[in-house]
């Protein structure tokens, strides 16, 4: 079974943004994310543990601006935040303890009804060619051709 955690190595390797967002519990801009129109099959990991997060079979387009998931694969812990004046459900890396967004009931119903919002500054995108080299063979039948 695969170890994940938070490392000084993998801290200083992040950009600004990466750090800010998920060190900082910051947002990029809407409309930024270098994942927001990603297509590919794959799966969405941590950027600071490379823990699995999300695949592309859950991802879709929300127009909110940011990654919009319908279900997390595991390893996400969600967390009650009374930030910016409302009630909203924050959602963090499990071993990593990243920030990666926040969770909303206004998803496809058709689907379950959730809707994560995540930060592309959160997360690594591992294309499915590449799941079995980097250790997430296990993952691969939860990721569809997309085209």
């Amino acid at each position: 079974m695969a170890h994940y955690e938070k490392s000084p190595e993998a801290l200083a390797a992040l950009s600004p943004e990466e750090f800010y967002v998920t060190q900082k519990s910051g947002t990029e801009r809407p409309g930024t994310g270098k994942l927001l129109y990603n297509k590919e099959p794959g799966i969405y990991v941590d950027i600071v543990s490379g823990e699995p997060l999300f695949a592309s079979a859950d991802k879709y387009e929300s127009g909110c601006g940011w990654p919009s998931f319908t279900k997390a694969i595991e390893n996400v812990t969600e967390l009650r935040d009374t930030s910016l004046g409302m009630i909203r459900t924050e959602v963090r890396s499990k071993h990593g303890d990243s920030h990666l967004g926040h969770v909303f009931p206004d998803g496809p119903p058709d689907r379950g009804g959730l809707r994560y919002c995540i930060n592309s500054a959160s997360l690594r995108f591992v294309h499915r060619d590449d799941m079995e080299a980097e250790g997430y063979g296990d993952y691969i039948n939860q990721v569809e051709d997309v085209t």
